[in-house]
């Protein structure tokens, strides 16, 4: 009976540190400094083995809620973190909960800017809600590598 009590014990505590860690967010900061780390990994190791990196889940672009999103200067999805189904598509239409054409916009940044801020609305996939995000997107090349922080 107590070794039945202790397991349980156990596997409340497991869940209960995941649960914690599903709702940790990231910060805009943290977001910034993501897109640093992954463009610095993208050219001192080069584009296949970062945009592999990039789309492991576990890989050391995903932490918390943040994740690196890499696409081309059109629009098209080549690396994501947390969505691979997401690769290979376009997604210049894509547009958030009030209409924006978010894709587009982070297209326009990067090509008028270099790099720059914007907001949006995304699902956030602890909460299952519709929130406001935050995401800093910079142009590399012919790519634009993105993370977004929950506000």
């Amino acid at each position: 009976m107590i070794k039945n009590k202790t397991i349980a014990s156990f596997a409340v505590i497991i869940f209960s540190l995941s649960m914690n860690s599903l709702h940790a967010a990231g910060t805009k900061e943290q977001a910034r400094a993501m897109v640093k780390k992954a463009v610095e990994y993208y050219k001192t190791s080069g584009k296949e083995k970062a945009f592999k990196e990039i789309n492991n889940p576990q890989g050391m672009f995903v932490k918390e809620d943040l994740y690196i999103f890499v696409y081309d200067v059109n629009g098209y999805c080549v690396a994501h973190g947390f969505n691979a189904k997401m690769i290979g598509k376009s997604l210049i239409d894509a547009k958030d909960s009030d209409g924006k054409l978010f894709v587009k916009e982070r297209v326009m940044i990067a090509k008028t800017k270099g790099s720059g801020w914007q907001n949006y609305k995304f699902t956030n996939p602890a909460t299952y809600k519709i929130e406001k995000k935050i995401a800093y997107v910079e142009r590399v090349d012919n790519y634009i590598f993105g993370c977004g922080a929950y506000e």
